[in-house]
């Protein structure tokens, strides 16, 4: 009968191969620089006994966990899903592992959060879009190495990837203004997103710019609940189209719509923004600014590695979001012929 993992000891290990402790730690940690004969009856010996090494007792010895955090607001979101994906994949084959910390969208737990899981691993990527720039910037100093993920802050010496919202958010209202439409209605992310104050100064710069639009504000939040109870307000705000602060929000109110018999795109056209892989098949389906979140994730893990093992990250980088027209856009109800 094979015994339990974790059972056996690397002394009943040692005494059954021949060799030293110190041997067998070296052989299960891939530092063994001896004949390979060794390697192999150690290896041989683990394995009929079911020894499974103790990697807390081993990264005490080492210093370090080989595992880095992932701190993020909501991990039901796709957006955040897709990072994690990206960066978990790059990490693991330079051999680390990553956690995850999910504050639950409550800005106010993310600073005992962040430093919670910070003694529990070597280094942080955060993603912590709701955070104020003053708890950043406080908090910076107790997580290096530190990666800042979805926004941009220069007064934190940490390397960042973020997004041009304001661009992304900018180009969609352009869209709608080349369709004919004039009255726009914006929902709104949760209080104290700095993403979504830059998409709110982009669209108060785009009414300056365009005397003859205006657009509405509602405050919203981040969810598919949160679209779907902003339907019949959006229908009755007298606006010909909606931009909802996320794909998630947008894809709510297009069933909020859909339920009230507003017609997409005749009656009122719809955009989101992330390009989460449902955008393509909600009815209709969904425009929206794409963000390549993939690669958001697999260059963070590019500067971590670096920091990690001393060396100087690649430059910061701002992506622009680009436009995927769609057909949950159209021209507006008085310029359709």
């Amino acid at each position: 009968m094979r015994r339990r993992p974790g059972a056996t000891t690397i002394a009943e290990v040692a005494e059954r191969a021949q060799v030293s402790q110190a041997t067998v730690s070296r052989v299960m940690n891939g530092r063994f620089l001896g004949e390979e004969a060794i390697a192999e009856r150690v290896r041989a010996v683990a394995t009929e006994l079911a020894y499974s090494p103790n990697h807390l007792a081993r990264s005490l010895a080492l210093g370090q966990t080989r595992a880095i955090a992932f701190v993020v607001p909501d991990l039901a979101n796709p957006t955040f899903q897709a990072m994690l994906s990206s960066l978990s994949k790059a990490a693991a084959r330079s051999g680390y592992r990553v956690l995850v910390a999910d504050s639950a969208e409550s800005p106010g737990d993310e600073p005992l959060l962040v430093a919670e899981i910070r003694r529990r691993c070597d280094a942080v990527v955060l993603c912590a879009p709701r955070m104020s720039d003053e708890v950043l910037e406080a908090l910076a100093g107790t997580l290096r190495p530190l990666v800042v993920i979805n926004r941009r802050n220069d007064a934190v010496d940490a390397p960042s990837l973020s997004i041009d919202y304001r661009a992304g958010v900018r180009d969609l209202a352009q869209h709608l203004y080349e369709l004919g439409h004039r009255r726009l209605v914006f929902l709104g992310g949760p209080a104290g997103s700095v993403s979504n104050s830059h998409r709110l100064e982009a669209l108060g710069e785009f009414e300056r710019e365009h005397p003859e639009v205006s657009i509405e504000r509602m405050s919203v939040g981040a969810g598919i609940e949160d679209g779907l109870g902003a339907a019949a307000a959006v229908r009755d705000s007298g606006a010909t189209a909606a931009l909802a602060f996320n794909d998630l929000v947008a894809i709510g109110l297009l069933n909020g719509l859909l339920a009230l018999g507003v017609r997409v795109p005749d009656d009122l056209s719809v955009t989101g923004f992330d390009d989460i892989p449902f955008a393509r098949y909600t009815t209709p389906p969904l425009t929206t600014a794409s963000v390549p979140h993939e690669e958001l994730g697999a260059q963070a893990w590019e500067r971590m590695a670096a920091l990690i093992d001393g060396g100087t990250p690649e430059a910061d980088v701002v992506f622009r979001p680009h436009i995927e027209v769609r057909t949950s856009t159209g021209p507006a109800p008085s310029t359709i012929s």
